[in-house]
């Protein structure tokens, strides 16, 4: 019993010192440029995608799972393991595999998007 905490406990650590570490990256990047919110998304999805082409990615996601998978890099790192996935049955499957990996993720945000438009109203930011 003693022994499972223990390695729960390291996996959550792992998981949060490599997605802490994601985080503190994007935090600096922030604060020491004039990048805008959606371009540090776009290439930190774009970082994911090219870390899985030359290897390194799948490697961090086996060290700390989630906290490799869950910020946006870990998105980039899913639609091109899904191409790759997807390649080594043809040139169709390499374009819809990473369509068809994604597909759960990009799912519930759009249901979950739409749930919320229907509780809340939006409006305008004021300054």
């Amino acid at each position: 019993m003693g022994q499972e905490i223990l390695m729960i406990a390291l996996a959550y650590l792992k998981a949060f010192a490599v997605g802490g570490s994601i985080c503190l990256i994007a935090q600096i990047i922030i604060n020491f440029t004039d990048l805008t919110a959606g371009k540090i998304l776009v290439y930190f999805m774009l970082a994911g995608v090219a870390l899985t082409a030359i290897g390194v990615y799948q490697p961090l996601v086996d060290f700390a799972g989630a906290g490799a998978t869950v910020p946006i890099s870990g998105f980039g790192y899913l639609l091109a393991n899904g191409a790759m996935k997807g390649a080594e049955k043809g040139f169709f499957y390499a374009v819809t595999g990473s369509l068809s990996a994604a597909s759960a993720g990009v799912t519930a945000a759009v249901v979950f998007a739409f749930i919320m438009s229907l509780i809340f109203k939006s409006r305008t930011k004021r300054n």
